[in-house]
This record gives structure tokens, C-alpha cells and sequence, in this order.
């Protein structure tokens, strides 16, 4: 089962517009383009029901899974156009995680969703102007309606990975990305946080950068630190995004352990 039969399993909390609208965009001429394709079956661990280490999803877990990577992929697309450019690194970035987890076969119809979704994002634009971002702004809406506040933080630090991709975020996507936080109920910080883990929380890093992870400031008392340390820590832990599968898991389990590499370095340079 392909990347397309899953966004036909949206069939829960999430079949409203305008998410269930530009899903239903797909359901028709590229399901049918694609047929039975036996070649699917390598992506068929994910989305079609186990995968992973033989992990099983019906019912709510898979219809807030399947809503959660096709919403992936719809803000995904907002991301990658909001500098103007479409690069090859946060395609590919895109295209890696699908075929790690998914196959071939998934890698090249979510290539296919994104560029559909490019072309949508024009056309919408040129009929008023604005109104991929009013778009985007329900999609947002709809998601922090219906995910978790740590669902939600997974799915925000998947849209700065591939923000990153290209060894850069310019100031349009981090803008972008703000914009994003905020409709999904989050705060700019939580954006900056997630953009300085890999150096806050890796040897090579600055101390600097440690206290951007944990979102205070240097001169922060103990107690504040520790009050932010605690709070980030219960957002993030994995548990809390175990219904979306073992793949989101184990990337809400390295997210965690840089935090905790931050946190270690605070702890450490105030003698904690």
C-alpha cells in the first residue's frame, strides 16, 4: 500500500477542510493512476497497518498517524516555498525519511504530493492573493485541534529539520516557521529552541547555545533553569508520541537526549 492509499485512511478527526480537502485532491486521478502496483509493497510496513519491527496501527492510531504525516507533508511544502526557492537538500530530506521508513516506492509519491502541492499552493495564490498562507494558517488550526501539545512539538521540529537541510534557514523560512508555531499554539521559542539543539546539546556547542535549547536566559536563577529544564523535558519525553509509530518515536528520542546533553552542560558550568 502506497503513500497515496494512506491519505485515503484519513478517516478519523482530521476529514475536515481544509486538510480533507486537499487530501481529497490526491484521492482521485493519483490513487487511480497507480492501480495495485505490487512494487508498493516495500512501503506497505508504514502506512497500510504494521511496519517497523512488525508494530501494528488501526483504528485511532492509524488515522492520527496517517493525518499527522500527510499534515507533515502539506506544511512540509509551505516551508520549503516560503524563500522562494525549492532546494534540492529539504526535498531529499523528505525523500530520506520516507524511504528509511517506508521504501522506494514511498520516497517517490511523496516526492510526487510535495510537487502536486507546489503547483496548488501557485494556483491558489494567483486566484487571491495570500491564500496559500490562509491556507496554511487552517491547516495549523486543524492540527493543534486535534494532536497533542507533544505531537504537535514533533511535528514542528520535523518542518526545522528541513528548514536546516540545506546547512541554512533563511529569514523568510524562519519566519515561516514562526508563523507555523504560532498557528499550532506554540511560541517562537519553542522554534528557536529546536534551531540551536544539535550544537546546544553536542560537545562542540556553546554554552550559549545550551540556554537556547532551554529557552532562558544565561542570567537566569537556578531554579528558573531547572523550572524550564523540567517542563521541556515532560513536552518532549517519546512516550508522548508513541501513538504516530516507532519512526516518530525514535526521532522524538534523539530530540530528547540533545536536550539532555544541553541541560547537562548547564548543570555542569553552574556546579548543579
Amino acid at each position: 500500500m502506497g503513500i497515496f492509499k494512506w491519505i485515503g485512511g484519513i478517516l478519523g478527526f482530521m476529514l475536515f477542510p481544509p486538510l480533507g480537502a486537499i487530501a481529497g485532491m490526491f484521492i482521485g486521478s493519483l490513487i487511480d493512476s497507480l492501480g495495485e502496483d505490487e512494487g508498493d509493497s516495500n512501503a506497505g510496513r508504514g502506512y497500510g497497518g504494521s511496519y517497523g519491527g512488525g508494530s501494528s496501527y488501526s483504528g485511532t492510531n492509524q488515522g492520527q498517524r496517517n493525518s499527522f504525516l500527510f499534515s507533515m507533508l502539506v506544511l512540509a511544502s509551505y516551508i520549503i516555498r516560503a524563500d522562494g526557492k525549492v532546494m534540492h537538500s529539504e526535498m531529499e530530506y523528505v525523500r530520506t525519511f520516507l524511504r528509511n521508513n517506508f521504501g522506494e516506492a514511498a520516497a517517490q509519491q511523496g516526492n510526487e504530493i510535495l510537487l502536486r502541492l507546489f503547483e496548488e499552493q501557485k494556483k491558489w495564490d494567483a486566484q487571491r492573493y495570500g491564500q496559500t498562507r490562509s491556507y496554511m494558517r487552517q491547516v495549523c488550526a486543524q492540527v493543534a485541534a486535534n494532536l497533542n501539545y507533544s505531537e504537535r512539538l514533533q511535528l514542528l521540529a520535523f518542518l526545522v529539520e528541513i528548514a536546516k537541510a540545506d546547512g541554512q534557514v533563511a529569514d523568510a523560512e524562519r519566519s515561516a516557521l514562526y508563523e507555523v508555531a504560532q498557528y499550532m499554539g506554540m511560541s517562537a521559542r519553542e522554534v528557536d529552541s529546536m534551531l540551536n539543539l544539535e550544537s546546544g546539546g553536542s560537545s562542540s556547542g556553546s554554552l550559549e547555545d545550551a540556554y537556547k535549547v532551554l529557552g532562558v536566559s544565561p542570567d537566569a536563577s537556578d531554579e528558573e533553569v531547572k523550572k524550564a529544564y523540567r517542563k521541556l523535558a515532560l513536552d518532549h519525553h517519546p512516550d508522548r508520541v508513541s501513538a504516530l509509530g516507532e519512526d516518530v518515536k525514535k526521532a522524538a528520542e534523539k530530540k530528547f537526549q540533545e536536550i539532555n546533553a544541553a541541560k547537562e552542560k548547564i548543570w555542569k558550568a553552574r556546579g548543579l
